[in-house]
Order: C-alpha cells, then sequence, then structure tokens
C-alpha cells in the first residue's frame, strides 16, 4: 500500500499533525528537517506555512517531504 498524507494541520513552532491514508494521525516536528541545507530557506515561518498537500506536504520553492520519512519521524496521536 502506498502511504499518502490526506491532511495536514499546522499546529505551531513547525509542528504538523499528518493524517494518513491508513488512517494513522502522527505529529510531526518539522524542524528536524533544518539541519539540511535544502531546507534552510523554511526556517522562516511566514515561508514554512504556506504548505500545500497533494498527497503529500509541499511547498511553491519545489521542496516537498516524503510520507514515509513523516510517518517514521512522527508521535501518534490518538
Amino acid at each position: 500500500m502506498i502511504l499518502r498524507i490526506t491532511e495536514a494541520k499546522y499546529l505551531g513552532e513547525y509542528n504538523i499533525l499528518f493524517t494518513f491514508s491508513n488512517g494513522a494521525r502522527k505529529k510531526v516536528d518539522m524542524s528536524v528537517l533544518f539541519r539540511y541545507p535544502a531546507y534552510k530557506a523554511l526556517e522562516d515561518k511566514r515561508k514554512f506555512v504556506q504548505f500545500g498537500l497533494r498527497d503529500t506536504i509541499y511547498w511553491n520553492n519545489g521542496l516537498d517531504v516524503a510520507p514515509e520519512f513523516l510517518y517514521g519521524h512522527g508521535v501518534d496521536v490518538l
């Protein structure tokens, strides 16, 4: 089964609540991405919050994050 993100809600402080196609809900601290140079621009919260959703999270600068990465780095939310 291919894992997809069906919903993303910004919670503040770079935390996003994701709902996945398998029904799981996970809170992910996205600041973990800032250690990668490509994601440094997203430390600007004005840019960070301008994400979109198309099977996964993406930004207009071409960046996205694989659902599997987010699933693996998330904390379960009931």
